[in-house]
C-alpha cells in the first residue's frame, strides 16, 4: 500500500481530441475513445501530481516520477473488471488496481504486492481506512527480523512507515486479513 500513495500521485498527458479532429461518437458498445486524464481535470502534468507537498503535517518529498514506468502511472482506463463503481479490484499479475468509476471507467494504478507466502487474495471489503496510521510489525515478523522490536508497540505514522500516508484495512468474514 505504500507504493500507491506514490502511484496515486501521477497521470498520462492530455490529449486535446478536438484539435486532433477525432470522432468522439458513441458507436453501440464501444465506448468513445478517452484520453488518460487526471482525477483531477484542473491537474494534467506528472510534474504537478508528482510534486513535493505537506499533508498531515508531514513535508513530502517530491517523487521523480520519470523513474516511474509510464504503465504503473495513475491514469483513467476502461474499466475492464465487470464490477460496480466504487468497487476497488487489485490483479496481482499485472501488479494494477483499479478503482472503478461510474460511466465504465476506472482510475488505474500501479502498486507493490506482498511475498509470495505473504499474499492475500479473494474478495472481501474495506472496513475503514486512515491517515498517516500506526504500524505494528506482527510477531511472526518480529521474529523474522529481530531489529524491529522497537515498533511492537507501534510506529507512528510518517515518511519512515511501511504503511505510507494511507492504509486501506480489509475484512474478510468479519476478520481481518492482515
Amino acid at each position: 500500500m505504500a507504493l500507491l500513495g506514490l502511484a496515486g500521485c501521477s497521470t498520462t498527458d492530455t490529449l486535446d481530441l478536438p484539435q486532433m479532429q477525432l470522432d468522439n461518437t458513441v458507436t453501440g458498445s464501444v465506448p468513445p475513445m478517452r484520453p488518460a486524464i487526471s482525477v483531477d481535470k484542473n491537474i494534467t502534468g506528472p510534474d504537478v501530481m508528482y510534486a513535493s507537498l505537506t499533508d498531515g503535517g508531514f513535508n513530502v518529498p517530491a517523487v521523480p516520477w520519470q523513474k516511474v514506468k509510464p504503465q504503473f502511472r495513475r491514469q483513467i482506463v476502461v474499466d475492464k473488471t465487470g464490477e460496480a463503481p466504487g468497487t476497488i479490484v487489485v490483479h496481482l499479475q499485472e501488479r494494477m488496481l483499479y478503482l472503478v468509476q461510474p460511466g465504465g471507467d476506472a482510475i488505474r494504478y500501479g502498486v507493490g504486492i506482498g511475498k509470495d507466502g505473504f499474499r492475500w487474495s479473494g474478495r472481501a471489503n474495506i472496513q475503514y481506512g486512515r491517515e498517516w496510521p500506526v504500524w505494528t510489525p506482527p510477531p511472526e515478523m518480529i521474529q523474522r527480523k529481530p531489529e524491529l522490536v522497537k515498533w511492537q508497540g507501534g510506529q507512528p505514522g510518517g515518511l519512515t512507515n511501511p504503511l505510507g500516508a494511507r492504509a486501506l484495512y480489509i475484512y474478510q468474514n468479519g476478520k481481518d486479513t492482515g
